[in-house]
């Protein structure tokens, strides 16, 4: 099943979205996801319960519709990595934010860092990738740390005033804070950049936010 046909994919939309409410970690939920599709479960009865918190999809500035799709191209994207090895799976991450996808990770090899990235071009609904992919060694003290810095980065976000944290998107490889999703307007982008450099570690931020109003968004259905 492709993203292009996302009208008809009525059993990954479900599960997407599904997934996307219940407010499961992103890479298992992904995981999840495939799982559960490749052994026939019902979407039906996973999407019970899910309606309750259907309101936080909606006050995405995606909407409930592109944060469907968004996580359904997550699926389709780790189905294809999984096919390649657990340890080529968990060897990457990625953000996804109408249908701009962001990948991140350490390496050993570039020919890793050029199969995930042509991976991720094949769900129809994805029109952008961008490659932050690093190659380089890592252990795993460095995730360790990387994880926890984000933990606290989405709390920081999330209680910072007059910044809406669930249209932002963060990672943390290596000390560097990768920020994807759509700001209000520059006075928000600010305050979210100021807040991660003021937190303890971090070495960098580099961000792919797009403004509100920025004519390079793509609506959900509108999208190739």
């Amino acid at each position: 099943m492709t993203i292009g046909a996302i009208a008809n994919a009525v059993t990954v939309r479900q599960v997407s979205a599904a997934m996307k409410w219940l407010f499961l970690p992103s890479r298992v939920a992904a995981m999840l996801a495939v799982t559960l599709l490749a052994g026939g479960c019902s979407p039906v009865g996973m999407v019970i319960g899910a309606g309750a918190t259907a309101g936080i999809a909606a006050s995405e500035e995606r909407g409930i519709d592109g944060a469907a799709i968004d996580t359904a191209i997550r699926v389709e994207i780790s189905k294809l990595w999984l096919d390649q090895g657990i340890d080529f799976y968990n060897a990457f991450d990625m953000q996804i934010y109408e249908g701009r996808v962001l990948l991140t990770g350490r390496v050993p090899t570039q020919e890793m860092a050029d199969t995930a990235i042509r991976l991720a071009w094949r769900p129809g609904g994805a029109h952008e990738v961008i490659n932050e992919i690093a190659v380089a060694g890592g252990d795993l003290a460095e995730f360790t740390v990387d994880t926890l810095a984000a933990t606290k980065l989405r709390a920081e976000l999330t209680f910072t005033r007059d910044v809406r944290a669930i249209n932002y998107s963060t990672r943390v490889v290596d000390g560097t804070v990768y920020l994807l999703g759509i700001a209000q307007d520059e006075d928000e982008l600010d305050r979210v950049v100021r807040t991660v450099r003021a937190m303890s570690g971090v070495r960098g931020v580099v961000s792919h936010v797009l403004m509100k109003n920025d004519p390079q968004r793509t609506a959900p259905g509108n999208r190739p």
